[in-house]
């Protein structure tokens, strides 16, 4: 586990933007160290992967540009779950897909606005985290959770969805790829699904840094008090499927299946997309999309 200072690599070829960005992060706590072009990036990433929590990465250098940098990282065992924001001066719809389909977990446009990338990085910061807690003790959790073959669990809260996500991502062959997915999903079926708060509300309360006040409030609220998600694990020679159904009215799943370069400044929503890309071999939303299938084949006939 890290220390207590999450540790920020900014990397840019242009002394201009690093000086920007180091007055931005310079009371915020953060460790921020700098890289003056890709292959420097690069060298200090795959040197220490696990040093840095999030990359503040340019798009547009030359030799290793940004997206190049981005595709090493996303192909890096360890790397893969760091998050990557990518800033760049461009803002055409088919740079930003690019983009976030290589990875990035969100954008930033120059000139910079502070508080945007304040914004951004916290939240950043925060899934790092909650990931890097998920991954403890995780060896010897999959020797034991590797052995279920078959198993259904209920809850109502979100840090239940986060215990459980941690539980059942060891019971797969390779907990760090699933982790954030499952979280993601989990965490979903809660706030947006049982508790009925929608991607706009969720927008809006994290601008006013009440999220998780809302959250709690909802939680004690008979209109929801009864509503449980319901997990049900299961596992064959072929692959483990995982089925999370939640009591809510569903939602327009379609939205957000696929990366949406409309939605690339906002400081949610990719966590369902971000799933499909990296966690599981295959996501199935049913009917209302109060139902969801997710499945990774595996050789592990153990």
């Amino acid at each position: 586990m890290h220390d207590a200072n999450p540790t920020i690599l900014v990397v840019d070829d242009e002394p201009f933007n690093v000086d920007i960005l180091l007055e931005y992060l310079e009371d915020t706590g953060y460790t921020v160290e700098t890289a003056q072009d890709g292959q420097s990036a690069w060298d200090l990433l795959e040197a220490s992967p696990d040093e840095f929590d999030v990359v503040i990465l340019d798009r547009m250098m030359p030799g290793l540009n940004g997206l190049q940098v981005l595709e090493r990282i996303k192909q890096h065992p360890i790397l893969q779950s760091v998050p990557v924001i990518l800033q760049t001066a461009l803002a055409a719809k088919e740079e930003i897909l690019e983009g976030l389909q290589a990875g990035a977990y969100y954008y930033l446009t120059k000139p910079f606005d502070e508080q945007m990338l304040l914004s951004v990085l916290t939240t950043a910061v925060d899934d790092r985290r909650r990931y890097l807690r998920a991954l403890e003790d995780s060896d010897t959790a999959s020797r034991t959770f590797g052995l279920m073959r078959e198993a259904s669990f209920s809850f109502r809260t979100l840090s239940s969805a986060r215990d459980l996500a941690t539980m059942l991502a060891n019971a797969f062959p390779d907990p760090r790829r699933v982790v954030i997915g499952l979280s993601e999903l989990l965490v979903n079926a809660v706030e947006h699904g049982n508790l009925a708060i929608t991607y706009e509300e969720k927008s809006r309360l994290r601008e006013e840094d009440r999220w998780e006040d809302e959250v709690a409030k909802r939680l004690v609220d008979p209109a929801y008090t009864d509503r449980e998600v319901s997990v049900h694990y299961s596992r064959n020679a072929d692959g483990i499927r995982v089925v999370i159904k939640d009591e809510g009215d569903g939602f327009d799943w379609r939205r957000y299946v696929d990366l949406d370069p409309a939605r690339a400044f906002d400081t949610h929503g990719r966590g369902i997309a971000m799933s499909r890309m990296i966690s599981f071999d295959d996501i199935e939303y049913r009917g209302s999309g109060s139902e969801v299938a997710v499945w990774v084949g595996t050789a592990d006939n153990a």
